[in-house]
């Protein structure tokens, strides 16, 4: 275990919504709050990077114009901005977990250095985070890194498990919580309910994919999707939680 306690609390935080270039598909960014019932928080991935509200510029020379375009984001659509609309400030996390670097999930990682960021050692084998396509604006923040290559478990309630495919060093968590049972994150490892029937089109690795995609459907619980337009709406969402 990485941390004492029992996870007690899961509250998904909206960090935006954004348009699939094209139009093809309005999408909301989550990240995920976790807490143990000894005071620990978890954060489990940071959105957009901060920038995107003051520079105007930074999105076309990250080349975010050929992934789609922010519909909505707000100060309080950052990481920080919705930590602060609980109450807490980045200090108040204890541990940072990152499922993979692409862009809308690795963007406030900077803000979270002070306490272990926890990921695999696959993606943290990339000299910079994946961000998008070939842009590669962004190190890795000076921290210090937990990295894993097999399932983990955090805390009692809480087992992060490497599901490779759509980056390969992607990561997934499985939760347990006291009233509402067994809960599975599968980020990016299946963003969306369609993706299985596409194929994973949008995967580096459209076969570890799958395979890493059979496993989650297997499990029990309730599975939020990394991006599903019909499920979002749908989801409890801050200052709403699941216990």
């Amino acid at each position: 275990m990485i941390l004492p306690g029992r996870l007690t609390r899961l509250t998904v935080l909206d960090l935006g919504l954004f348009q699939v270039q094209g139009g093809a598909r309005t999408i909301g960014i989550p990240a995920y709050l976790m807490e143990t019932d000894r005071g620990d928080r978890i954060l489990m991935d940071t959105g957009f990077p901060p920038a995107y509200l003051t520079d105007t510029d930074r999105p076309a020379q990250d080349g975010l114009p050929a992934f789609g375009r922010l519909l909505d984001f707000r100060a309080d659509q950052t990481a920080q901005g919705a930590l602060a609309a609980l109450g807490l400030t980045p200090q108040d996390i204890a541990l940072t977990i990152l499922s993979h670097g692409h862009i809308d999930h690795v963007g406030s990682l900077h803000l979270f250095t002070h306490a272990p960021i926890l990921m695999t050692v696959r993606e943290r084998a990339d000299p910079r985070p994946s961000y998008f396509g070939t842009a590669r604006p962004m190190d890795w923040p000076d921290a210090r890194y937990v990295l894993i290559d097999s399932d983990t478990p955090v805390c009692e309630g809480l087992t992060l498990i490497p599901t490779p495919g759509h980056t390969p060093g992607h990561l997934s968590a499985l939760l347990d919580l006291p009233q509402t049972g067994p809960v599975i994150l599968a980020a990016d490892a299946i963003n969306r309910a369609t993706e299985p029937a596409e194929h994973f089109a949008d995967a580096e690795d459209p076969a570890a994919a799958t395979s890493s995609a059979d496993r989650l459907l297997a499990l029990p619980g309730l599975l939020i999707f990394g991006h599903d337009p019909a499920q979002w709406p749908e989801l409890r969402k801050a200052p709403a939680f699941y216990d």
